[in-house]
């Protein structure tokens, strides 16, 4: 069995998780392990979603500011 501890929380976290079961016989444990692993995960793409833009940053930096838009702006 894995080792256990115990936490204190708040009624209307209690209230939140109860919302958020699947299913009537899923633990509290389950609950916010499953939430702990979706909070990392979007963390990690939100990462990656960061890097992309950075590395967009130049090539869209190239394309939007070129002399031939210039020259149309003063058309």
């Amino acid at each position: 069995m894995a080792e256990q501890s115990t936490i204190l929380l708040d009624k209307k976290v209690i209230e939140l998780l109860k919302k958020a079961k699947e299913h009537s016989r899923e633990t509290y444990n389950e609950i916010i392990e499953k939430m702990a692993l979706v909070f990392i995960n979007s963390k990690k793409k939100d990462q990656y979603d960061k890097f992309l833009h950075e590395i967009q940053k130049e090539k869209m930096k190239e394309i939007w500011d070129n002399k031939y838009d210039e020259i149309w702006e003063k058309v």
